[in-house]
């Protein structure tokens, strides 16, 4: 195993550390391991947060900023943060319009983030709204979860959540937009080849050089099914049908197709996989009307992609395409 590291033991805040020096517009809270904007928190602006186990940068402190998150905090390695941490991220966002935890639908991170917000109502009277994103159409119960894996629809609802908040709408309004565009999103991916967790040392499970893994989760779960490898149009296919076949996303006013790398995919790989999966959509009478394609919420070094459609509506595109300024996104500001 070959990494940029230091120890297996101190990646996490390692990282943090790098996060801090190369972004002087946020503030990183080492001992907690909460990634802040600099200005939180805003007076009169519904504070959003989120967060997760690190190894899928930049979800989610990369998405901290103008426009997206408050606040992130940074679990272990494929481990959920605890809830004292998304305790202090929760009162450090806190500018009197409530918090809004967004949390992807993994076990760890659903038990901790409903802790943290009955500690937080009970220390400090904040009020909470928590909305869970389950958009993985592989699988209805993984190891980590119970039901629907929460994965790509997870990049979407912080971002348009988040413009909603700047425009100082309600805590109970910027909820109801993000479970719109939580239940409006579905999600399917693909491994070339597994990821190696630094503390392990090895890859977390075999796949042969001729083989792909169809359905994995953002952890290196086991998916739907192992198949040879093919070319890229099938691969495609493999991940627009499930989709498709979930969610009717013909009609409407169209859709976002955000094609993500996993890890260990060139952009020049997404963006071909990005035509075919447009050329699929076409054929299906689904019209396009945004595009997100790089490597957003990703699974270390994995090599793969995963597709996520969202269905949009006018309001929707609006704050999709409102200004944000985070490390990983930005754009109007």
């Amino acid at each position: 195993m070959k990494k940029l590291i230091n120890d297996p033991a101190d990646v996490v805040t390692d990282a943090l550390r790098g996060v801090e020096a190369a972004h002087p517009d946020l503030r990183v809270d080492h001992t907690n391991k909460v990634i802040y904007r600099g200005d939180a928190p805003v007076q009169g602006k519904v504070g959003i947060i989120s967060g997760g186990g690190s190894g899928h940068e930049p979800l989610h402190g990369g998405f901290v900023g103008r426009g997206m998150l408050d606040a992130a905090c940074a679990g272990e390695m494929f481990t959920s943060p605890v809830p004292d941490q998304m305790l202090e991220a929760t009162k450090g966002v806190d500018g009197g319009a409530g918090v809004l935890h967004i949390v992807k639908n993994y076990t760890g991170d659903v038990m901790n983030f409903d802790m943290a917000a009955e500690l937080a109502a009970a220390e400090t009277g904040v009020e909470v709204a928590a909305v869970v994103t389950a958009d993985d159409v592989a699988v209805q119960d993984s190891l980590y979860t119970a039901g629907r894996r929460g994965v790509g629809v997870t990049v979407l609802v912080e971002k348009i959540a988040g413009a909603a908040a700047e425009e100082r709408r309600s805590l109970a309004e910027v909820a109801a937009v993000a479970r719109r565009v939580s239940e409006g999103g579905r999600s399917m991916g693909v491994a070339l080849t597994s990821c190696t967790v630094p503390a392990v040392g090895h890859p977390t499970f075999d796949l042969p050089d001729d083989q792909i893994e169809v359905g994995i989760g953002i952890h290196g779960e086991p998916g739907r099914r192992r198949i040879p490898l093919a070319p890229a149009r099938e691969i495609a296919e493999l991940l627009v049908t499930p989709v498709l076949d979930d969610l009717d996303f013909t009609g409407g006013d169209g859709v976002l197709a955000f094609v993500n790398g996993m890890g260990g995919t060139p952009l020049i790989e997404l963006y071909l996989m990005y035509g075919e999966v447009a050329r699929l959509l076409e054929k299906a009478g689904v019209t396009v009307q945004r595009s997100l394609v790089g490597s957003y919420i990703t699974s270390l070094d994995m090599a793969g992609c995963s597709l996520t459609l969202l269905a949009l509506d006018e309001e929707l595109r609006r704050l999709w395409d409102a200004p944000v300024l985070t490390p990983a996104l930005r754009w109007g500001a």
